[in-house]
């Protein structure tokens, strides 16, 4: 820092800091006689001090207090000192004392301190949340499902007090239901009704608890025997974070409508907030979800359909219908041009032999002349040529097949660019450690007392084939493997390699933080009681132990 700072640097070297002490004495001895001399006794003086001369900022009027120039061999001692005076404060408390008693110190000066002290290292919380390890990309639908439970016991809608939201991770359709609770075999229930219409996940994720997920799935194999499902972990990149992403554009939209409809029955509205949502735009898929399931544009009745508004409202049968759709095309082909882009030579597809014979079209039950789809091999009047590489007849079943096949696969195109978006961001703003860099791990509650620092400092010892991290620390190895998103990684490497012991013993987070820890180890003691904590089966009473606010909740108590 000194070998790089300018000539007019507020650090001071031990030799500039004595030559402008000398300067300052001769200016007082001899006057004031050139511009420098004005400008030396505008900013500096001398104050000696049990016979010792300090530099000093010159006193106002006003000013009540001395403030020093140091030199670059005093500021460690001077920020160790002030630092840790203020409590390992940051740097605005250093800078707030600093400022009392110094002239000469800056802020980049105070920031390069605290960055190299490992106490202020330590007691910071753990990773940021947005970090991207791994992006998960499924190509099928019905892969990997989403379920989520929206809290909604502050506004009741009657015995309502939940909202089920079942999402597919491909296609981003949403299901929603009404939950009067949350218990698992109501839960199953629901999702059996949809498992039946549009068929089960390999992986339900939730992030419900282990308890509930096991629950769930222990309901939906007595309720389906021949069903087998497993779940996902709670949480993972652009998995279950699309769900809950999800749920406050639900509520958003339910919130909408409840008020264009003046009501407050939102169970009501979740089918229309359903179908709302699934005909919007999804940013990650670049189309509609409703279109990414079912490869056709969301129709509302005849309101997509080629007639005004006012003939619209004057249709009643289906007679009117056909007559204003007769009436449409007829103008229509006034103005047709012709046009053979899209011919076909039938006869190429006609069956042999069978070209008279009067055949049956499998679509509309219209008599046909052999006409024959090229991918099922049925017998077809309503004939198109098909957008796939076959380039040939194809059923209007097998052409709908076809466009919501390349609909998904476009689905998984647009989740690749935004996971490469993701990670590329992510990258940026959360560079991978080398080994050997410090890393920040944060100790859970349970395993940290109050005084205690928040994270184990470590070094990077291996990175692992699938990108996971074994971390080291000077009490050892740690012995489980570590994801990107599970530390943080420090400025300063405070914890070297040749520091960790290496032998084939490894230790546990919760050896480390209570050999780090200034008293036990063990964080506070917190319960989950549902009767109100009257026996040892209270956690907190077979401790000793008042209930605190992180216990059982909102329920009653008679801990406290």
């Amino acid at each position: 820092m000194c070998s790089t700072s300018k000539s007019n640097s507020a650090l001071m070297s031990r030799e500039r800091y004595e030559n402008l002490i000398r300067d300052v004495k001769k200016v007082k001895d001899q006057g004031k006689k050139a511009p420098y001399d004005y400008w030396l006794t505008k900013h500096y003086d001398v104050l000696k001090m049990q016979g010792v001369d300090k530099l000093i900022y010159p006193l106002t009027g006003d000013a009540e207090d001395i403030r020093f120039y140091i030199s670059v061999d005093e500021l460690f001692d001077v920020l160790c000192s002030i630092h840790q005076s203020v409590g390992h404060g940051g740097r605005e408390k250093m800078m707030y004392e600093i400022n009392r008693r110094y002239k000469n110190v800056t802020q980049n000066q105070v920031t390069a301190f605290i960055r190299c002290c490992e106490v202020c290292e330590s007691k910071k919380s753990g990773a940021k949340k947005g970090i991207v390890v791994k992006p998960m990309i499924f190509k099928n639908f019905n892969t990997r499902s989403q379920l989520d439970l929206i809290d909604m016991q502050s506004q009741t809608d009657g015995e309502y007090k939940y909202i089920f939201v079942y999402q597919d991770h491909l296609t981003k359709f949403v299901t929603l239901r009404p939950l009067t609770s949350k218990r698992a075999n109501e839960v199953a229930e629901n999702l059996l009704d949809v498992f039946l219409t549009f068929g089960a996940p390999c992986v339900l994720q939730t992030d419900n608890g282990r308890e509930f997920r096991n629950a769930v799935i222990d309901n939906l194999k007595q309720l389906w025997p021949e069903l087998t499902i497993v779940h996902g972990k709670p949480r993972h990149s652009q998995s279950q974070g699309s769900v809950e992403r999800a749920n406050q554009d639900i509520e958003n939209m339910l919130c909408c409508w409840m008020k264009d409809n003046s009501t407050t029955a939102w169970s009501k509205g979740l089918r229309f907030v359903q179908f709302m949502k699934n005909r919007s735009l999804h940013s990650g898929i670049k189309r509609s979800p409703y279109e990414a399931m079912f490869g056709v544009t969301p129709k509302v009745g005849l309101s997509d359909a080629p007639l005004p508004e006012s003939v619209l409202c004057t249709l009643k049968t289906e007679e009117d219908l056909e007559m204003a759709l007769e009436k449409v095309m007829s103008e229509g082909k006034e103005n047709e041009v012709p046009s053979n882009i899209n011919s076909v030579d039938c006869d190429s597809h006609l069956q042999g032999d069978d070209r008279s014979a009067d055949m049956t079209c499998t679509v509309c039950d219209a008599p046909c002349s052999g006409l024959v789809c090229e991918l099922c091999r049925t017998n077809i009047t309503c004939c198109e040529v098909c957008e796939a590489p076959c380039s040939g007849l194809v059923c209007e079943l097998c052409r709908k097949l076809e466009n919501t096949k390349r609909k998904r696969d476009e689905c998984v195109q647009s989740l690749e660019k935004q996971a490469l978006k993701m990670r590329k961001k992510s990258d940026a703003n959360f560079p991978n450690p080398d080994v050997g860099d410090t890393v920040r791990v944060q100790v859970p509650d349970v395993d940290r007392g109050k005084t205690d620092a928040r994270s184990i400092l470590a070094c990077v010892i291996e990175k692992t084939e699938d990108g996971f991290y074994r971390l080291g620390t000077r009490e050892g190895i740690i012995n489980s493997l570590y994801a990107r998103s599970q530390f943080a990684l420090s400025h300063e490497q405070f914890v070297q390699l040749d520091e960790v012991p290496i032998t084939s013993a490894t230790i546990s987070l919760r050896s480390v933080a209570s050999s780090q820890a200034t008293g036990n180890g063990q964080g506070f003691v917190r319960c989950h009681c549902m009767q109100k904590c009257i026996n040892k089966r209270c956690l907190c009473v077979k401790n000793g132990i008042k209930c605190n606010s992180k216990c059982h909740g909102s329920n009653s108590c008679c801990n406290k």
